[in-house]
Order: C-alpha cells, then structure tokens, then sequence
C-alpha cells in the first residue's frame, strides 16, 4: 500500500502538532517496513527537520507558502494532491489545509478550538510588506478546512476522545467515520 502523508505541519517544531506528526512518523517508521510512504511537506521559509526514516519513506519537499495552499486548497479547492505527489492508495491530511483528490483520504483532527474558542485564535489576515509575510486567518482557514474534511474523508482520526465528541457535536460528523489515536512516544 501506498501511502501520502502531509507533514508541513513539522515546520513549526514543539507544537502539539509538531510533536504528534513527529511521533507518528517515527512510530509508523519502526512498525511498518511493508507499505511505502509518501511525505509532503511545503513551507516557504522553513525546511523539514531531520527525521530518521527507513527507506519506504520518501519526502517530497515544495516551497509553497501556507496561505497560497489554503487559498487553492481550502478556498477554490483545485490542485489535486496526487498531482504534486504521485498516486497513492490514501492520503492523510493533517492542520492546515485540505487538498482535493480523487483517490482516498483520511485527516487528523487535533482540536475544534477554532468553533469552541475562536477568539484564542488569530482571526485576521495581515499583510506585512516589508517582510513578505501574511499571516493567515486561522479561523477562517480551519473552517474552510474542515468544510472540505467532513465532505471527503473516509476517515476521521482524533487525538482524543473529547476531540471526537467536539467533532460529533459540532461538526456532525459520524461516530463510524471517526477513530481515536493517541500520540505515539
């Protein structure tokens, strides 16, 4: 089996989702010499940490910025993955943004603190010129995503069983679609 896992969440490194990623590329590198894995990654100024990773895993590295993928992605939602990476019998998407596909996926859903507490959360675009840097609406981004998560994906991992009853509430998404998995260490 083959299988596409969107990493670009480990450019920012000792995040709670940084950590889970990291772990779970780890773990999965470890347990499972059978399938080959697929790893994106896209960052405009960031580049994948060193990750020690046998040799059915291949990293495929774009220097896309984040707000451009959420734009393409989560907005027009355009672009197959399987166009940037290959085909690939499912493809697990992860934070940021949701590309469309016409093969398989699955999501990790970390949290819903975007619905819960959304004024926690950075809600508005700006636009620094002198730096080249927008920062995104994470709000509005995260949203967009999981519009597009509860359409399309055939699976629905949560990191928690109060992360799978916030997706149960406030989503609607089916108890059948979703599958608790807990941080690997």
């Amino acid at each position: 089996m083959k299988i596409g896992i969107d990493i670009s969440q480990l450019a920012y490194e000792n995040t709670g989702v940084s950590n889970y990623l990291k772990n779970l590329l780890e773990n999965l590198g470890k347990i499972d010499q059978k399938n080959d894995y697929i790893l994106f990654f896209s960052s405009m100024r960031n580049s994948p940490p060193n990750l020690h990773l046998p040799q059915n895993f291949e990293l495929k590295v774009f220097k896309i910025p984040p707000t451009v993928l959420d734009f393409i992605w989560n907005k027009l939602h355009i672009l197959p993955i399987e166009w940037l990476i290959g085909k690939f019998d499912i493809f697990i998407t992860s934070d940021w943004t949701e590309p469309p596909s016409r093969l398989k996926k699955a999501t990790i859903l970390y949290d819903l603190i975007v619905y819960k507490y959304p004024e926690e959360t950075h809600s508005k675009t700006e636009f620094n010129p002198f730096k080249f840097l927008i920062s995104p609406n994470i709000v509005a981004s995260q949203k967009r995503k999981l519009k597009w998560v509860k359409k399309e994906s055939s699976l629905v991992i949560c990191i928690s069983k109060a992360t799978a009853n916030d997706a149960k509430e406030i989503l609607k998404i089916d108890e059948e679609k979703m599958k608790v998995i807990y941080s690997g260490f």
